[in-house]
């Protein structure tokens, strides 16, 4: 039997692929595998922090607007902490109402009225959240954008060197071209499989946080009208209209 023929077609496959390999092919794949397996730790990790964040959220915001004042809204946070976007936010903005109250503006970081001193502390923590919420989304748009690449040289590497082997047996049957250089287009479709599930995941994340900005952002604007106001805007216009809509107590300096 000639060595240099080409296996039959049923030996053609994943397993061939790796056992033919040179050391490119090999850690081509590799880079795929830990390529794969970050994206999908990531994914499971931002998929369970978002939803334990949004319980969280919506358990603080319904205590928000059910509270008879804001210092019963600051004991809350005092017991059980700040554990989601609104908490945090609504914690630092009570402190910085308190603090400008009781030291004024002795320092630069502390320049300016009650007011402005608490719009700078909530657009701070708006932009802290922001950060938070971008964390790892690098990542899986690195993924996403390189792996089917990664796949598509494996599949070139894989091809010329089925090529240049077929060429030096001299056999140039399609019989003998089609199995390695199919076997070669695996690379290909295993950078498909990684790239594919990074992309919808990642615009899964990046729509869910630009909802969480949206809520936090008019969140931000009501929390500070309490806080220099003693109500959200239009609340005493539409105390009549609505039995829900209510000023709360203004905190305590």
């Amino acid at each position: 039997m000639d060595p240099t023929a080409a296996p039959p077609a049923a030996a053609f496959g994943f397993g061939h692929l790796i056992a033919q390999s040179d050391a490119v092919g090999r850690t081509l794949l590799a880079v795929l595998l830990l390529m794969s397996v970050a994206s999908w730790a990531l994914i499971a990790a931002k998929g369970f922090a978002a939803w334990q964040r949004r319980r969280r959220s919506e358990a603080f915001l319904g205590f928000f607007w059910n509270a008879v004042s804001l210092d019963e809204v600051r004991h809350e946070l005092a017991t059980h902490g700040a554990r989601d976007p609104f908490s945090h936010l609504s914690a630092h903005a009570l402190h910085a109402k308190q603090h400008h109250a009781r030291h004024g503006s002795t320092r630069l970081a502390e320049a300016g009225s009650a007011s402005e001193y608490i719009t700078r502390t909530i657009k701070k923590v708006l932009d802290e959240e922001t950060t938070r919420l971008e964390s790892g989304l690098t990542l899986l748009a690195t993924v996403g954008a390189t792996a089917p690449f990664v796949g598509l040289f494996g599949t070139v590497w894989g091809v010329y060197h089925a090529l240049t082997a077929i060429g030096m047996s001299g056999a140039g049957t399609l019989d003998k071209v089609a199995g390695p250089v199919g076997e070669a287009l695996i690379m290909t479709g295993i950078g498909l499989a990684v790239a594919i599930p990074a992309v919808v995941a990642y615009n899964g994340f990046v729509r869910s946080q630009r909802v969480l900005a949206a809520r936090l952002d008019a969140f931000a604007f009501e929390l500070h009208s309490f806080l220099t106001l003693g109500q959200a805007p239009g609340a005493a216009a539409h105390a009549s209209d609505s039995g829900n809509v209510r000023a709360l107590a203004p905190a305590a300096a």
